[in-house]
């Protein structure tokens, strides 16, 4: 574990027990995070494919709902809508995501929110032992056992919510 960020996730992590690695993503000089992150992250030992992406959605309904996928998937809009029981469904707008998660765009992690985000987990993260997380502050990450991911989100729903 590394003290060298803190945030709402490290500490989440932290209190279970759960070992994690700080993984730095250099920022350019617009503060946006390197293009090359999968070189990055191939360089420091982990799968580029095994990034867990927070992909926020507005509801119908005006809810907020947080898919967790690994991989380079596509959400699957039916099965998303028929599992939520909602007609519309949308991406959530880029300054909608820090209003509704905390987070800014880059380090959205698919734990450690705001208790009104339902959160979906699909089963693409049982394709890796070890996956990377947004870390809750920009310019890091997070590396974690993808076992121990599903244990933090246990009380989640998890299932086939992208395209195969």
């Amino acid at each position: 574990m590394s003290d060298s960020i803190s945030s709402p996730v490290t500490a989440l992590l932290s209190d279970q027990g759960i070992d994690y690695e700080v993984i730095e993503i250099p920022l350019t000089e617009d503060k946006k995070p390197i293009r090359n992150l999968e070189e990055l992250l191939r360089n420091k030992g982990h799968d580029p494919n095994s990034v867990v992406r927070s992909l926020l959605f507005k509801t119908g309904s005006d809810t907020y709902v947080l898919l967790a996928v690994a991989g380079g998937g596509r959400a699957d809009w039916g099965t998303l809508r028929k599992h939520l029981d909602e007609k519309k469904l949308r991406m959530a707008e880029f300054d909608e995501v820090p209003e509704a998660t905390g987070y800014v765009v880059g380090a959205v992690p698919p734990v450690a929110l705001p208790e009104e985000i339902k959160v979906l987990l699909d089963n693409s993260v049982d394709d890796f032992d070890n996956v990377v997380i947004g870390s809750g502050v920009l310019g890091y990450a997070l590396g974690l056992k993808a076992a121990d991911l599903k244990k933090v989100m246990s009380d989640v729903a998890q299932g086939q919510f992208v395209k195969a």
